[in-house]
């Protein structure tokens, strides 16, 4: 029997870990609506994730690291765009380079600033509950006091959300990776729509990077993404690249990341290999088309060519 304290812990867990994986699906979903496959979300959370910790632990202020964060990625994104989108180099291929261009170059940052071994603890966000949630007994201090950068994201969610359904912008998204060059018939600039939603989604996932550095643990650590920007890829797929259902899949693998540290706490004997492989394995069923059929936008990874 699970007591409501481990069940409000698990909670708390399932949300703090599912939050990076809301910021970099979401940007990652716009730029796939466009038409677009950002392979390089992982790189750019993991820059994200080093600027924002060096600019936090460098100022003393978690919020110039945050600020850090952000303008670090925002030239990687760019350097996607030009390549995916003005080179039209293969969209796969660049993605996985610039993911292992930053793996290597946050390492030799890493390094140079903290040393090798270092765990060095730098300033982080400060956590905040809205009023009255944080007074629920069990769940209140243990489900709703986050970073205020969860808070700040799901707001931010929810407007990508309301523009993608009800806006013009949301339609010129969808027309420029749904029918491109009908969209240039139209008199939209397909190419600057794409160039858009790639930089957006370098933003999101900046704050993604940064809301593990300096909004979880307040610190930084080589690699410490793990993969995480892949899974937002995933969970894109298993939503259908619809925005309700690929928040709901990165709460599933959120909550799944949760079930390593949750299941040995409670004496439930799993083999921990397992553990560590599930939100992996949820992720291949979502790829696999196991969970639905899949329907990409039509002209995703199509590179447009304009006259």
């Amino acid at each position: 029997m699970i007591s409501p304290e481990l069940a409000a812990v698990f909670l708390g867990s399932s949300l703090r870990l599912a939050a990076p994986l809301l910021f970099s699906a979401t940007g990652e979903l716009v730029s796939e609506r466009a038409g677009v496959l950002n392979m390089s979300v992982e790189g750019m959370m993991l820059a994200g994730a080093f600027a924002g910790a060096a600019g936090s632990w460098a100022t003393g202020s978690p919020g110039w690291g945050l600020v850090a964060g952000v303008l670090c990625v925002l030239p990687i994104a760019w350097l996607q765009a030009f390549l995916s989108i003005t080179l039209r180099a293969n969209q796969i291929v660049t993605g996985i380079g610039i993911n292992i261009l930053v793996l290597g170059a946050t390492t030799l940052g890493y390094r140079a600033l903290f040393g090798s071994r270092s765990r060095a603890e730098i300033p982080g966000l400060d956590k905040w509950a809205p009023p009255g949630l944080d007074a629920i007994p069990w769940l209140g201090d243990a489900v709703f006091r986050q970073a205020w950068l969860l808070y700040a994201g799901v707001l931010l969610v929810i407007a990508v959300g309301w523009t993608l359904r009800h806006t013009a912008l949301g339609l010129a998204l969808h027309a420029a990776g749904t029918a491109p060059q009908a969209a240039a018939n139209s008199g939209l600039p397909v190419n600057r729509i794409r160039y858009g939603a790639v930089l957006f989604t370098g933003f999101m996932a900046a704050l993604a990077g940064c809301f593990l550095s300096i909004g979880d643990i307040h610190t930084f650590t080589e690699g410490m993404t793990g993969g995480a920007g892949y899974l937002a890829i995933a969970a894109v797929i298993f939503g259908n690249w619809k925005l309700g259902r690929t928040l709901f899949a990165c709460g599933l693998f959120g909550a799944a990341t949760a079930l390593q540290f949750q299941l040995p706490g409670m004496g439930v004997e799993v083999p921990s290999a397992l553990l560590i492989m599930l939100p992996y394995v949820l992720a291949l069923l979502a790829v696999g088309g196991l969970v639905g059929r899949q329907v990409a936008p039509a002209a995703l990874t199509q590179p447009y060519v304009g006259h």
